[in-house]
């Protein structure tokens, strides 16, 4: 066997694999002899069929086999020996007129190379880095929500303008159908306010998303709309009344405070305040980080250039899946996969040229920090040791659940690693102004 290497430019090459009789008969002679021993012909004894016969049953079906187990192995060795760094996988150049009736054979596959390039983290420019702080009119708003949460719910016959209203907003063709509590003042005008003014349980109010609210996000909230849908979503919504209800607000009280936080924990006003700032700073660090993560991977597509095998690619996703693509269906996935894979080849650079690695220590810690989360909130504060591992055990048997955790503990090394390499830009903002910032707006 003889396996060659052209490059054609610096992404695409063609490998030629040139196998010779002595690679396969062997054991195809050995199958072959195999089906002679066990074959049942009418007209010869088992054991007793001439070999011509089962040469001319099996033979063409047993080499084909054979010799493509034997180019597919070779193939995988050559290219792990010359430690090839390809994209995809190598495509065979198909040959018309291949002639299975020769003793030697000689195949050739295409393969797109991945670029050569560094990844410079100092290029990476512009960068904030944001402090999320949960300012005094959101901390006023969500003792206003406890208020209300743990208040008194008294039913009532028609909506009033400060009552609370519980419905369903559907659109069937907008897949719209979602269940939700409102109050009137959530609508970005007044008139719309006014249609629910007497209406009654049953009844139905007709609404255009268009400008509904202050802010399209919101649609994201009360009407479950995908967030690359809500900008200039104009549709009709009904909105079914199920439920009215005024609420009597709960007291700011040693008993709600005890309720909220445990005995004692809690005892005014100011402190439920700090807690509540404490908490929601807490989850909006994650969120500024995630953030945070996503502007340097951008800035590193943009400011990492190299070429890719393009024509190639296109080529190999034909093929690749299980049905084949057209060339323009193709071409319409490569565009739409060419910058995660760009991505991709980034990372791959950063992790090996700062020798990132995911021990099974660090994944086992991420995953029982998880486990340990969830089980809270069912309730479960202090499970044992013992019960956690269980548990962890279970979940990283799971080989699906076992990548995509490992790939979380990898997003943490390279967040932290930017951390410390990027020079980022401090930029307090609230909430409000972080969301605005978070979608461009």
């Amino acid at each position: 066997m003889n396996i060659t290497k052209e490059n054609v430019d610096a992404l695409n090459a063609v490998v030629t694999v040139a196998i010779s009789k002595e690679d396969y008969s062997t054991k195809v002679e050995n199958i072959l002899e195999n089906h002679r021993k066990n074959a049942n012909i009418p007209g010869f004894r088992k054991g007793a069929v001439p070999m011509s016969v089962i040469q001319k049953q099996y033979g063409k079906a047993v080499l084909l086999e054979e010799v493509n187990k034997v180019l597919q192995a070779s193939l995988n060795d050559y290219l792990v020996k010359e430690k090839l760094d390809i994209l995809g996988n190598p495509l065979p150049k198909i040959t018309e007129d291949f002639n299975w009736d020769k003793e030697d054979f000689t195949f050739e596959f295409e393969l797109g190379l991945a670029p050569e390039f560094s990844v410079d983290l100092a290029s990476v420019k512009k960068v904030n880095k944001f402090n999320i702080i949960a300012d005094e009119k959101m901390l006023n708003e969500q003792v206003e929500r406890i208020q209300k949460q743990y208040g008194k719910l008294i039913p009532q016959d028609k909506v009033e303008q400060d009552f609370t209203l519980r419905g369903t907003f559907l659109n069937e063709e907008a897949n719209i159908n979602n269940a939700t509590n409102i109050t009137l003042d959530i609508f970005s005008d007044k008139k719309t306010a006014k249609l629910f003014i007497g209406k009654k349980v049953g009844d139905v109010v007709e609404l255009s998303t268009k400008g509904l609210f202050d802010d399209d996000h919101k649609l994201m909230d009360f009407l479950k709309v995908d967030h690359d849908n809500v900008h200039g979503l104009d549709v009709v919504v009904n909105f079914t009344i199920e439920e009215i209800n005024d609420i009597e607000k709960a007291e700011l009280n040693q008993e709600l405070f005890d309720k909220l936080f445990g005995e004692g924990n809690i005892s005014s006003v100011e402190e439920l305040k700090a807690r509540i700032k404490e908490d929601a700073e807490g989850q909006f660090g994650q969120q500024a980080d995630q953030k945070f993560l996503s502007d340097v991977i951008e800035s590193l597509i943009e400011n990492t250039k190299f070429d890719l095998p393009a024509a190639f690619l296109k080529k190999w996703i034909m093929s690749a899946g299980e049905n084949p693509l057209s060339t323009e269906q193709a071409h319409e996935e490569y565009e739409k996969s060419e910058k995660g894979l760009r991505y991709q080849l980034i990372e791959g650079k950063i992790i090996a040229s700062n020798n990132l690695q995911i021990r099974f220590e660090d994944l086992k810690t991420h995953t029982s920090v998880l486990i340990k989360q969830q089980m809270a909130q069912f309730g479960q504060l202090n499970p044992t040791d013992e019960e956690v591992e269980g548990v962890v055990a279970r979940v990283l048997s799971n080989q699906e659940e076992a990548k995509r955790l490992s790939e979380q503990v990898m997003s943490t090394k390279m967040l932290e690693l930017f951390k410390g390499k990027i020079s980022a830009k401090a930029k307090d903002v609230s909430y409000e102004q972080f969301v605005k910032e978070m979608y461009g707006e």
